[in-house]
């Protein structure tokens, strides 16, 4: 079976490669980066809760993270720390995630973080299919590229 017999509208890697040549790793280095931004995003929830906040700090990284990743994906189809490495998500028809599918994107993400075995499966799987998708991906037909500059 071809990968244009899967994802039919999407770039095939065999015949553009270019769109998911290291991927996986700006994917990995994004994470980095997002994770310091919603880090950053809950200093002033923390003060604004009077240290409080603090008790809680999983719950509100976990709540943050969520909104986090919601409300960028579905702007721009790409978190700000894929932007930064002009990385993006689309749909198994090629195109740029609306607010139902970043909604569930990032609730299968969520999932597959809080269950240690679907990470490293997840983990894996990037970096060993053809288009270096991960369980989520998988699941819901999607894939990340690089953006056209």
């Amino acid at each position: 079976m071809y990968a244009t017999d899967t994802y039919p509208n999407l770039p095939d890697p065999m015949v553009q490669p270019e769109f998911y040549d290291s991927v996986t790793i700006k994917r990995g280095l994004a994470w980095l980066v997002d994770a310091v931004l919603i880090a950053a995003l809950l200093v002033p929830v923390v003060v604004m809760t009077a240290f409080i906040g603090i008790f809680f700090l999983p719950f509100l990284f976990f709540v943050t993270g969520f909104i986090y990743r919601v409300a960028t994906i579905t702007g721009r189809s790409a978190t700000w720390g894929m932007r930064l490495m002009s990385i993006e998500f689309r749909d198994s028809r090629g195109e740029h995630f609306d607010f139902s599918q970043a909604f569930m994107h990032t609730l299968g993400y969520t999932v597959s973080m809080a269950v240690f075995p679907l990470q490293l499966i997840s983990i894996a799987m990037m970096f060993l299919t053809e288009r270096g998708q991960g369980l989520t991906d998988m699941l819901l037909g999607t894939v990340a590229i690089n953006r056209r500059l």
